[in-house]
């Protein structure tokens, strides 16, 4: 399967429009956002955990990183509220379930397998510092080689300069709107800059996203020995 799988590509996808798809559990439904491969798939989702259901035990071959957008996700290593910050490195295991629920964006196979920090960061109470310009805050969240991981806080009528990303970028509104040169995105949207990409953000009404860039230049695919 294919979805968005050519990374030289410029991707925008609204979440909320997109159908729930049944998982290989009961109770585990997901909205595909990109994916290059099967049921092992370098995969970006959004992944909703119906009461009461779990996954299988299972290895991440690529590791995973992810976001608790609601509710309760647990597994066997603690129970993560909305705002927690996740990732398990390429060999890491674990038996992921919901009691009351919860919604999660999800990452698969984009992870160098030399990173084997585990990371857990409840973002509600984490602490932000000033961005690079007047009405930006920051909140690094992961770094490691070119690639660096953080939620960004927007100010509204904050107006960021233009430039380029010659590693790539990956976003995703968990509140508010962003915007561009190119576009308008509510909450629940998920783009993708290539490598090389020029634009100029802003926000009228302010929002928070979840930005990821330099990952774009050196990419792993399920079956690559880790």
């Amino acid at each position: 399967m294919k979805i968005h799988a050519d990374l030289t590509e410029r991707a925008v996808v609204h979440s909320d429009d997109l159908p729930w798809v049944e998982s290989p559990m009961p109770g585990v439904h997901r909205r595909m956002l990109e994916r290059d491969g099967k049921e092992v798939a370098r995969a970006t989702s959004i992944v909703r955990y119906a009461p009461g259901s779990a996954f299988s035990a299972h290895t991440h071959g690529g590791g995973e990183e992810y976001i608790v957008l609601n509710g309760v996700f647990s597994d066997e290593h603690g129970d993560f509220g909305p705002g927690t910050y996740v990732r398990n490195p390429v060999g890491s295991s674990h038996t992921p379930y919901s009691q009351e629920g919860a919604t999660i964006l999800v990452k698969l196979w984009q992870m160098d397998p030399a990173d084997q920090q585990p990371v857990v960061i409840d973002t509600t109470q984490a602490e932000w510092v000033p961005g690079l310009v007047p009405g930006l805050q920051v909140l690094p969240l992961h770094n490691y080689g070119t690639e660096q991981v953080a939620f960004v806080k927007w100010a509204p009528g904050t107006k960021f300069q233009t430039h380029q990303h010659w590693g790539g970028e990956e976003i995703f509104v968990l509140e508010g709107t962003f915007a561009d040169d190119q576009g308008v995105y509510p909450q629940g949207t998920w783009l993708r800059n290539p490598p090389g990409s020029i634009h100029t953000p802003f926000s009228d009404e302010g929002c928070l996203i979840y930005v990821k860039t330099g990952h774009l230049e050196n990419i792993y695919h399920p079956g690559e020995s880790s």
